[in-house]
């Protein structure tokens, strides 16, 4: 994939950029976006809102320029100092305060989801299109690693031939944090694995289900969701005896440390990307060929960044991947371009896990198994 690098009919360098929310994503963000203004001078941080000054004071203290704190949005879209602005905010307020930036004339990149409910992301999907398609770029990092991405060069290169199986998973060592507002495993969690198979295979699925469970984590925490592990089976159908399944885990249950993992199943061989590790940032990369000659084909060791402070565990392994995704933003806004990544991929992924969960299978609701005991 191709990513805006060169800039041609450019707005005015640098981009005033601006993020909203501080919390846990919010402050990566405004990291990041720090980081790039002093190492590209491509964009300048002018501005942060949040309600909480705790969070404020915490990121300005490590800033490398002082910039002004908004208290509230309405105030940040009515200075109108920024082209563009990131929004990392509850997920309840991001149509709310998407919108208010669009209509203040900013370029928009979104954390993910859309709204976290299937009629909520149609709704404001049908809005975008109509009145915003070309100005909100939305965030699916995993588009933008460099492991994943060594990964589909090597499978659109024909290293492991025809693809007929994905095996994607996302497991988390503990619950989500007290307060945090979750629509649900699959479409917090597992929205991230649905765009990664999307794009992997540049199919759409004909049919799935989901199994979810509480078993552990779901009584650590105030955050009320409806399972702490689940699996989405998606089956892409068998046109001509050549079937393609999907099977994405996530959880809240791997109490040993965050996991990652990814692997392709081909005709020729198979291709992994990561596994757990006790070293949280080094991801692994190994392909192997078929059983009758079963060499190790690649093996390549990616060492991501450690940022020396305390964040999100999922950092440790995808940092990189979210300054690329900002970079990535920054250059599509300057060059006039058309972003990579775009609500119409948040609301596919978000029909796909509505559809699936329409066929849900609890294990609370399993009949018991009647064992022989001969």
């Amino acid at each position: 994939m191709q990513f805006p690098s060169a800039i041609v009919s450019p707005m005015v360098a640098p981009l005033r950029l601006a993020v909203v929310g501080l919390g846990r994503m919010g402050r990566v963000h405004a990291l990041h976006a720090d980081e790039l203004s002093r190492e590209t001078g491509l964009c300048e941080l002018v501005a942060v809102s949040t309600l909480d000054r705790g969070q404020a004071e915490a990121f300005l203290s490590q800033a490398s320029t002082k910039i002004p704190v908004f208290s509230s949005i309405q105030d940040l879209a009515d200075a109108r100092i920024c082209d563009a602005v990131v929004i990392a905010t509850n997920t309840s307020l991001h149509e709310e305060h998407a919108t208010l930036m669009l209509k203040a004339g900013a370029k928009v990149f979104l954390e993910k989801p859309l709204s976290g409910t299937l009629n909520g992301d149609r709704s404001f999907s049908g809005y975008l299109q109509a009145h915003h398609p070309d100005d909100i770029m939305l965030g699916f990092q995993r588009r933008f690693d460099e492991p994943l991405r060594f990964a589909k060069e090597m499978l659109d290169g024909g290293a492991i031939g025809r693809l007929f199986r994905v095996y994607s998973a996302l497991e988390d060592s503990a619950p989500a944090p007290n307060g945090y507002n979750s629509t649900g495993i699959l479409p917090d969690m597992a929205i991230h694995n649905v765009d990664e198979v999307l794009w992997l295979t540049g199919s759409l699925p004909a049919s799935g289900f989901v199994l979810g469970s509480n078993l552990h984590s779901h009584r650590l925490t105030t955050c009320r969701e409806d399972f702490d592990d689940a699996m989405l089976i998606l089956d892409f159908g068998n046109e001509d005896g050549k079937g393609l399944l999907a099977e994405i885990q996530v959880s809240r249950n791997h109490v040993s440390g965050y996991r990652g993992e990814t692997i392709l199943y081909g005709e020729k061989g198979q291709i992994r990307v990561g596994r757990f590790n006790a070293n949280p940032r080094e991801v692994i990369v190994e392909a192997f060929g078929p059983r009758d000659h079963a060499e190790l084909l690649v093996s390549r060791s990616f060492l991501t960044r450690d940022y020396h402070e305390a964040l999100p565990e999922f950092i440790d392994r995808f940092g990189a991947a979210y300054k690329e995704e900002l970079r990535v933003f920054i250059n599509a806004c300057l060059a006039r371009q058309g972003f990579p990544v775009t609500h119409l991929d948040a609301l596919r992924a978000q029909e796909i896990i509505a559809a699936a969960m329409t066929r849900v299978l609890s294990t609370k609701d399993m009949a018991p198994i009647a064992y022989s005991k001969a």
